[in-house]
């Protein structure tokens, strides 16, 4: 299925989207999410989130981690009788941590261990040998309970390639129905990336999935190229937080895929704009203007030959391919040092005015004087500027509101 909006002129990089056929989002937000330094979901904070993702069609909630505590508990149990999406819940390879996200009702149990020589050593002061009991040992535990297994070796991206092969053999053999790669350090390339799933893929008979961390600004792009290698399903979280720098960013990665691969996920994306406005609030962590698909400067434009293209055609200095409209954004034109004549008729004409080109031309000299101050032109300023310079409306205010 092609997404709502896909433009007539797929040439360049766009003239070939045939690189993956699906795509599968496991939203980690209430979980890896929720490790960001300084923040803390209330459960009715998981509860809203959650059903926000479940209704937009996410085909995993990782809820959290059981054990942690009887509210986090008591909050992945509700979330998991809650949601129709399945529901998962995270575990160390011990048996209180299995026990309690079987307790919880979740139908995914996601284990971990460490398989980094020097994660094992230093962190868990184990062995090789003890890693590869344990693993199994858990994942048998869960397969047993009939519940969904997925195994993670931990520092997946820093471990020996041999010990994690026979890592990933031995847990397929115990009959995983998941295995996630971490990149649990963020040191993963996209091209390095594809390569190690490439060589997990053809190892197990498990589904691949990917979990990819931003250290270096490659999180998304290392989880594309995890899905381009064959993976079914990339762990993501809005707005990328979580640990250190964050995750791969839920709202990069599935409009990517939507709109450069050309792949349906199956997920509501009009929603992400207020999804990603609701874990901003509730997270404490402010989305920077920039931030890619929800910043406030993602469809915002005050350069002056940007504005007079927008205007024009929407298609002359955005995606195309990625609409505001398709994540329940708007466009703005933004009034500053950069803003152009075109853009400051556009908005006059909103306002009820109808200048001449030379009014024009002085409202846009006010406009930059006023904005190379570092000040910002608002909506008032503008109107200031037009009575000022005796530009005639020929509707009032409120009318042009209504």
């Amino acid at each position: 299925m092609i997404p709502v909006r896909a433009v007539e002129f797929f040439q360049g990089t766009l003239d070939s989207t045939e690189e993956i056929e699906t795509a599968r989002v496991f939203d980690t937000t209430l979980r890896d999410g929720e490790q960001s330094p300084g923040t803390s979901f209330s459960y009715d904070d998981k509860r809203q989130i959650a059903s926000i993702l479940d209704e937009m069609g996410t085909h995993v909630i990782e809820a959290g981690f059981p054990v942690n505590s009887d509210a986090e508990f008591e909050a992945v149990r509700d979330i998991a009788s809650a949601t129709s999406t399945t529901t998962c819940g995270l575990a160390r390879v011990v048996d209180a941590d299995i026990e309690a996200a079987l307790d919880s009702g979740v139908e995914m149990v996601h284990v971990f261990v460490s398989t980094s020589d020097v994660q094992i050593e230093d962190s868990m002061h184990a062995t090789r040998d003890q890693v590869v009991q344990n693993a199994v040992e858990s994942v048998e535990r869960v397969t047993d309970a009939g519940a969904t297994c997925m195994f993670s070796p931990m520092d997946a991206t820093r471990t020996d390639e041999a010990f994690l092969i026979d890592v990933i053999e031995a847990v397929t053999e115990a009959g995983t129905d998941w295995i996630n790669i971490p990149d649990t350090c963020g040191v993963a390339t996209p091209s390095r990336f594809q390569a190690m799933i490439e060589k997990v893929c053809a190892h197990t008979d498990a589904r691949v999935d990917v979990h990819t961390h931003d250290d270096f600004g490659l999180a998304t792009a290392n989880a594309l190229a995890g899905i381009e290698a064959g993976a079914d399903q990339a762990q993501v979280s809005v707005n990328s937080i979580g640990e250190r720098a964050g995750n791969a960013a839920y709202e990069e990665f599935v409009m990517s895929v939507e709109s450069l691969y050309q792949v349906d996920t199956g997920i509501d994306t009009t929603r992400i704009t207020e999804l990603s406005d609701i874990v901003e609030d509730k997270s404490g962590m402010e989305t920077p203007g920039n931030k890619p698909v929800v910043g406030d400067n993602a469809f915002s434009h005050e350069s002056g030959i940007h504005a007079a293209g927008v205007i024009e055609n929407s298609d002359t200095f955005e995606p195309g391919v990625m609409t505001p409209e398709m994540v329940g954004a708007e466009r703005k034109l933004v009034m500053g040092k950069h803003t152009g004549t075109h853009s400051v008729r556009e908005r006059l004409h909103e306002r009820g005015f109808e200048p001449t080109d030379e009014q024009v031309r002085a409202v846009t000299r006010r406009v930059k004087d006023y904005g190379a101050e570092k000040r910002r032109v608002t909506v008032t300023d503008l109107e200031r500027f037009a009575e000022e310079a005796d530009v005639e409306r020929t509707q009032d205010k409120e009318e042009v509101r209504a």
